[in-house]
């Protein structure tokens, strides 16, 4: 557990002295249980993010700029619409040793508290009126749901219920630290710790006895109670004079530098720590972005999986294609046993289950398999009749093998439009896409508003105007309704990307323009991570639809070559 009361004691100061006194300017909902808020504090922006997923719930302040990742805000996401922007936040604080954190909000509305509970499994975000009843929160918690705490518009806040068997740490004596080790000799000791005291997380009791022991699985009756006494009051001391250090522990094995853990505070027990500027910077790098590509990893995971699934049944078919059109021996062998039956027909005897003759004065004997049950006239023209339907079907093989590498292609777009997806709606339509063409076979998925994303939009200081398509959908909108027929048409060879129009307006494209619009077909494709792309440009007149084709494919021709390095708009 990284996110626990005293990340969160930390993260309360750092929020205090960033954010205290700021004007909100601005509130997103980044999904369904994440939100977010602009903030202007001390000459600058800031955005905070608060999360109250299930799993990964957390609060930070995000390095970059968060956006809406939905079309249709949550009533609390419009909620703060009204009671939160422009208003100014007061100060931020947690009641003690709880994982909660609290902003004090005063805005044209009136005070309004907005409460962030950051607890796996029960996480929530809940805006407060003055007089405490719930205006909203993210999640709502019926009686149906919860019996004992209720979270629904209208009611009264029950903050989460005291640890009434547990005591605050500052408060701890060595005497009766030594009899809770005394009374279980048997039990770990960090098992003690995280049973007995407040604030102790399970990352925290193994720092502790780490500290006092050498391993964090020491059993009570091997630990010194004075030496863990002592470890408990230097590391809490540092807590109560707010002396933070936060960091994390790269795993030093993994060539990304996955990070591992991270804290407020030194892990001595994990290897490769390493400190960071603030606690905020150390969650955002556990957690990672919220924006971005590498955003809604966890999003595009089932999608790629069915991607690969459907790339894999397609390769196979077209394989067994490919190979079918290399049995044209086979093929011949059906009509050559069958002239052969028909010229020894009269030499064979009754009852003959095969024989061997020579098609050509040179060549080697062929064998031919009878049925005994029937005339050797019969035998031939059943062999006439099996090369008849092998050829009629190895006639349209070449149709076949184009018709399954168009598919293939297709595929290798739409997991092209997932890797750059940025936000769920653009996840959403590579979903839509395989649903609309049967790879997706679970129940069909609706997003919500039924939004479509839109190409992206560069104007280059000239004045020239970009269109860049980021998925299929997109590009066969920006080749066909943005761009005329004189315009420039980009795309990367031979791999799959995004379609580029530069809008010329009669005017003669400068190669500097050119090459900037090259540069971005690059990086919105496959070839974004190499060190150089090859470019196609060509007019727009000369590119059309692939007959029969899925959205976006397209055959093209009079093409120029411009090698670029990939870069962003």
């Amino acid at each position: 557990m990284n996110f626990d009361a005293v990340t969160i004691m930390a993260l309360v100061d750092e929020l205090n002295t960033t954010l205290s006194g700021g004007r909100v300017q601005d509130s997103v909902q980044v999904d369904q249980e994440t939100l977010g808020l602009e903030i202007y504090a001390n000459h600058q922006r800031h955005y905070l993010l608060m999360s109250a997923h299930q799993q990964f719930a957390r609060v930070l302040l995000s390095e970059e700029k968060l956006r809406r990742g939905i079309p249709q805000p949550s009533p609390l996401g419009l909620l703060l619409r009204r009671y939160v922007e422009g208003a100014r936040i007061d100060g931020v604080h947690q009641p003690a040793w709880e994982r909660v954190i609290i902003l004090d909000i005063d805005g044209p509305e009136g005070v309004f508290e907005l409460v962030i509970e950051p607890m796996e499994r029960r996480a929530n975000i809940l805006l407060l009126r003055a007089d405490g009843t719930i205006a909203d929160c993210i999640r709502r918690v019926g009686p149906q749901d919860n019996r004992v705490r209720i979270s629904l518009p209208g009611q009264p806040y029950d903050p989460p219920p005291p640890q009434k068997l547990k005591r605050d740490p500052y408060a701890l004596t060595a005497d009766r630290l030594g009899e809770w080790l005394d009374n279980q000799p048997g039990e770990r000791a960090r098992q003690i710790l995280t049973g007995k005291l407040l604030g102790f997380s399970p990352q925290i009791a193994k720092e502790v006895v780490f500290r006092a022991t050498g391993a964090i699985n020491t059993k009570a009756a091997d630990t010194s109670a004075r030496v863990l006494f002592s470890v408990i009051e230097d590391l809490f001391g540092a807590f109560r004079a707010r002396e933070w250090e936060p960091g994390v522990s790269v795993q030093a094995s993994d060539q990304d530098g996955e990070v591992s853990a991270y804290s407020a505070y030194p892990l001595t027990h994990l290897d490769g720590w390493t400190p960071v500027a603030s606690i905020s910077q150390a969650i955002e790098r556990y957690y990672g972005p919220l924006v971005g590509e590498g955003a809604y990893e966890a999003a595009k995971k089932p999608v790629r999986a069915v991607i690969h699934e459907a790339q894999a049944k397609v390769g196979k078919k077209l394989d067994s294609l490919r190979r079918s059109l290399q049995d044209e021996a086979e093929i011949e062998h059906l009509r050559q046993s069958g002239e052969l039956l028909l010229a020894y027909q009269y030499g064979l005897g009754p009852g003959q289950t095969a024989f061997k003759a020579q098609y050509e004065v040179d060549g080697p004997e062929i064998e031919i398999v009878l049925d005994p049950g029937i005339t050797p006239l019969d035998n031939a023209k059943r062999y006439f009749e099996k090369y008849e339907k092998a050829k009629r079907a190895r006639a349209g093989v070449p149709q076949l093998i184009a018709a399954t590498e168009q598919e293939l292609a297709y595929l290798g777009q739409l997991e092209t439009d997932l890797d750059l997806a940025t936000n769920w709606p653009e996840i959403g339509e590579v979903q839509d896409m395989l649903q609309v063409h049967g790879y997706w076979h679970g129940p069909k998925t609706k997003r919500p508003g039924g939004e479509w994303s839109g190409p992206l939009k560069v104007t280059t200081e000239s004045g020239y105007v970009i269109w860049v398509g980021r998925n299929s959908r997109q590009n066969d909108n920006v080749t066909f309704s943005k761009g005329n027929s004189d315009d420039l048409w980009l795309h990367v060879r031979g791999v799959p990307g995004a379609h580029v129009i530069i809008k010329s307006n009669g005017r003669d494209v400068p190669d500097s323009v050119i090459r900037r619009a090259a540069a971005i077909a690059a990086y919105y494709s496959r070839a974004r991570t190499e060190s150089r792309a090859l470019v196609d440009v060509t007019q727009r007149k000369y590119v059309r639809k692939i007959k029969g084709g899925k959205p976006g494919m397209v055959t093209y021709r009079n093409e120029s070559p411009v090698d670029v390095v990939p870069a962003p708009e």
